[in-house]
Order: structure tokens, then sequence, then C-alpha cells
């Protein structure tokens, strides 16, 4: 137990030591954060508190580790799978501040934890098996390696995305790190008790910097280093243990950031966004959007965490399906939490849902009509065969009118005209612009004039405007026959037939007017 306060301690004030250094030499070096849209902070702030976090932490788990004593002893017993830990959390710390200084692309840092993730799998630091109940084992076989990998890259991220507020990523990181402690102390695993202390006694002496209001950030450099190490430590621990209580321990813990990150990404599902893309939609932003300051905000977050983790330690005292029950009814009241928030409707997202698939089968049928409507385009050689498409096209895409204005070789003009038919069509229905056209004339072109239907969305106008602009583009009158200059809608055969409607007079020249097919 000596030992055990000692890490705690020692980290701690190693920490408040080091991070008044590292907040110096990052103004030097101006490595800060800059306050933007996003942010809520009004002025630069050093970003590199990882740093210090990380040198505490690993200040006194390396000294200690080798002590000889019981927890040397047992490092010695388990030393591989602990290096690789400490070898792969340190690799991410490096990764994270090359982005805190340079700035890396997010697949870039994806990729490096995904490949240090393998690394530890390697390792054989593995979830192979879970134990639900007495009768119910859960044996993942080849299925532990993605599963292990899901879980390191995916609360990796988790943590990083929750590292928004001052102190929020630090002070729940920090009751994880303890859980993880408690289950490794009653296991008798005095390695991992070691190592979540010395991280936990660090997380402690940077709160004392990081909280409202901070005068350092952890930057990537921390956040990825916390969750890495948390995640690939949490595993560690539930091989030892082989319960459901081993894993869903830590998932309490850090149930605010992994909801968050869920949450998130299904917003940005249903929204047709990248997965990458940042937003003001997190659990502490809705929170801010309801009024409360950030110390409040983060106050909130730790206490639901600690009500967490404190309904969760009923588990060590259940059997069974109580177990599971509980952990569920807690993981109900995280959601429960998210929904009054805000961050999450079920309503809103079952409409999304819909919308979505709405929006997909809208967008295949656009492609499907495109391409049949791009063979009658092919087989037109003259320019009333080609005019006969443009109509198909109008109509197969949902279009309102066409209009064509020409200018014969001896001055006189007329025009081209095609609608669907349908009359009183509302302004704001319909969306009106001109496509310009090459001519076949040097130095002349030629103006269409269509209006689309919104028929329910801009962008479906959108992406049939693209459509049917590319059509104009890579099918233009200038690739037709110089023959048929002078031919008049008389090809039958090859393209659909559009019914002859009125004839319009437009001085001397008579003019095809297809309504619709």
């Amino acid at each position: 137990m000596k030992t055990y306060l000692s890490v705690y301690l020692g980290s701690a004030v190693l920490a408040i030591i080091i991070i008044p250094i590292v907040i110096r030499v990052a103004r030097q070096l101006n490595i800060v954060d800059t306050p933007d849209i996003r942010k809520v902070h009004s002025k630069p702030i050093p970003r590199i508190g990882g740093v210090a976090i990380f040198v505490s932490m690993m200040g006194l788990v390396i000294p200690v580790l080798l002590l000889p004593n019981i927890v040397g002893d047992s490092f010695r017993f388990i030393h591989s799978k602990i290096v690789v830990v400490l070898c792969a959390a340190g690799f991410i710390f490096f990764v994270g501040l090359v982005d805190d200084i340079r700035g890396l692309r997010v697949r870039t840092k994806l990729w490096a934890q995904l490949a240090t993730a393998i690394i530890v799998c390697s390792a054989g630091i593995r979830i192979e098996s879970i134990a639900i109940t007495d009768w119910l084992i859960l044996d993942f076989g080849w299925f532990s390696w993605p599963f292990t990998l899901f879980w390191i890259v995916g609360i990796t991220n988790a943590i990083n995305l929750s590292d928004g507020l001052d102190g929020l990523a630090a002070g729940i990181s920090a009751v994880a790190c303890g859980v993880i402690a408690i289950l490794a102390i009653c296991n008798n695993d005095v390695v991992m008790a070691v190592l979540m202390l010395a991280l936990l006694g660090s997380l402690t002496g940077f709160l004392v910097f990081n909280f409202d209001p901070a005068k350092i950030f952890m930057g990537d450099s921390g956040s990825l280093f916390l969750g890495f190490t948390i995640a690939s430590s949490s595993v560690l621990c539930a091989t030892k243990t082989e319960t459901v209580v081993g894993l869903a321990l830590p998932i309490l813990a850090l149930g605010i950031p992994i909801f968050d990150t869920l949450f998130s990404i299904l917003r940005r599902f249903i929204e047709r966004r990248s997965l990458f893309t940042p937003d003001r939609s997190h659990f502490h932003h809705r929170l801010l959007a309801l009024g409360l300051r950030q110390r409040q905000v983060v106050i909130t977050a730790y206490f639901m965490t600690l009500l967490a983790v404190g309904l969760g330690m009923f588990m060590l005292i259940t059997r069974d399906t109580q177990t599971v029950i509980v952990f569920v009814c807690i993981l109900l009241l995280l959601v429960m939490a998210f929904n009054f928030v805000g961050s999450v409707r079920l309503r809103e997202i079952i409409a999304g849902l819909r919308q979505k698939y709405t929006i997909s089968n809208q967008k295949k049928q656009e492609i499907e009509s495109f391409e049949n409507i791009e063979l009658y385009f092919q087989q037109a050689k003259i320019f009333d065969q080609w005019w006969q498409a443009v109509c198909f096209a109008a109509d197969r895409m949902d279009f309102a009118r066409s209009l064509l204005p020409l200018t014969n070789r001896d001055g006189t003009k007329r025009t081209l005209i095609w609608d669907n038919g349908h009359k009183n069509i509302r302004a704001d229905k319909i969306v009106k612009m001109t496509v310009p056209i090459r001519d076949r004339r040097a130095g002349s072109s030629l103006e269409l004039k269509v209006e689309v239907n919104i028929n329910g969305s801009l962008e479906s106008v959108g992406r049939r405007v693209a459509l049917f602009t590319r059509l104009i583009h890579e099918h233009g009158v200038v690739s037709l026959s110089r023959s048929g200059i002078r031919s008049t809608c008389v090809a039958k055969g090859q393209l659909p037939s559009f019914p002859a409607a009125e004839v319009i007079e437009k001085r001397t020249f008579k003019v095809r007017f297809c309504k619709s097919l």
C-alpha cells in the first residue's frame, strides 16, 4: 500500500513541477491553441500538456518496476506485455506531439493508432473471452482481434474527442484510471495497479493547471496517450478477470466519451458528412447551449461519471444475470442523459435514417435515368434528334420547361420550346438557370434556358442539373454531323417519338413544340 501511495503522490508532485516548465517552453516556441469558432477559450493557451503527463508517469513507473520488491518481481513475470503497452503508448504520444507541433491529417493519426494497436494485439493483449454468467461465456476466437482493435482505437479517439473543455478529458480519464486500479488491486495485479496509479497521479497534478480557467491544454499528445494507455490497460486487466465486470466498469467510467463518440458518428452518418468533420453537437457543447458555464458543465460530467461508476460497483457484489441487469440499466441512464441535453433524439434519428434512405434511392434512380438518357444522345446524328434527346432528358429529370433560342443563317430567329404540360407552377417551386452550349459556328454559342421542379429538395435539383449539364457538355451541338444542319424532325426508329403538339409561329419560322412523353 505504501508503494501505491508513493507512486500516486510522486507522479502528482512531479507533474506539478514539470508543467510550469512546459508552459514556458510552449509559449517560447509558440505551440499554443488559438481560439476559433469551435473553441470556447478566448486567448492562446499552450497545448502540449501531454508532455508533462507522459514524463511524470514514466518517470515514476519505470524506476518502481525495476525495484527489487513484489512490484519488480511481478513486472519481471509479465514484463513483455507491460513493455509492449508502454512502448506503444509512447509511440502514440509521439504521434500526438507531432500533431500538436506541426499538424497531422486525421487519417494519418488513425492509421498510426491502428498499426500500434495491432502490435499490442500481437503481444497477446486481446479480449479472447468474457464470462457473462457461470453458464454463458463468450469465446471470441479469431474475432478477438477486430474486437480488441476496435476497443483500443475507439477509446483512444473517444477520449481525444472529449477534450473540448478545461479539465473534462483529464477528469474523466482520472476516474477511469482509478477504476482500473481498483480492479487490478482486487485481482492482485500490482503492476497494473502501479501503472494506473502513476497515470492517476499525473492527471491529478495536471488538473491543478488544466481545470477552468486552464493555463495549459493536454493537446493530442496527452489525449491520445491517455486514451491508448487506458484502453490497452483495461484490456490487459480484463484478461486477468475474465468476467464482464473487468470490461463493464471501464465502459461505465468512460461512458460519456464512448456515447458521445457513437452518437457523433451516427449524426455524421445520417447527415452524410465525413466522420472526421468537426461539429458543435457534442455532449459538452449541448450543455453549454443550455446555459451552463464551462465549470458547471465539467462538474456535471464528473458527477455523471462518478454516479455511473458508483452504481457500477454493485456489479462487484452481484452475480450472473443481476450483473448484466445493473450494467444495462446504467447504460440506459447515460443514454437518457444524452437524450435530455439534446445530443441524441430517437425521433430525429428515425426521421434522419428515413430521409437518408429516400435520398439514396432518389440518387440511384437519377443515375439510372442519366445512363438511359445518354444512350439517346449517343444516337443523335442531326440537330433535331439532338433536340429530341434534350426534351427526353428534361422529361425524365423532372424539368418544368426548356427553351432554346436560335438564330438562322439569314438572321431570323426562332425558339424551340418544351414543357411538361403542367400549368400554374408556383415560382418558389422551380429553379431557373441558363446552360451555355457551344455552337457549330465559330465564335458563337447558344443559351439553353431550363426550369427545374424542386420536387422535395434543392439537393435533388443540384444533382439533376449536374447530370443534365454533363449530358449537354459531353454531347453538344458541335459533335453533330454537318450534313444534318438543315434537317427537320423526320428521323424515326432511333430515338423515342415525342408527340407533336401545337406549332408556334416565331416570325416566319415554324417550330416543333414537344410537350411530354
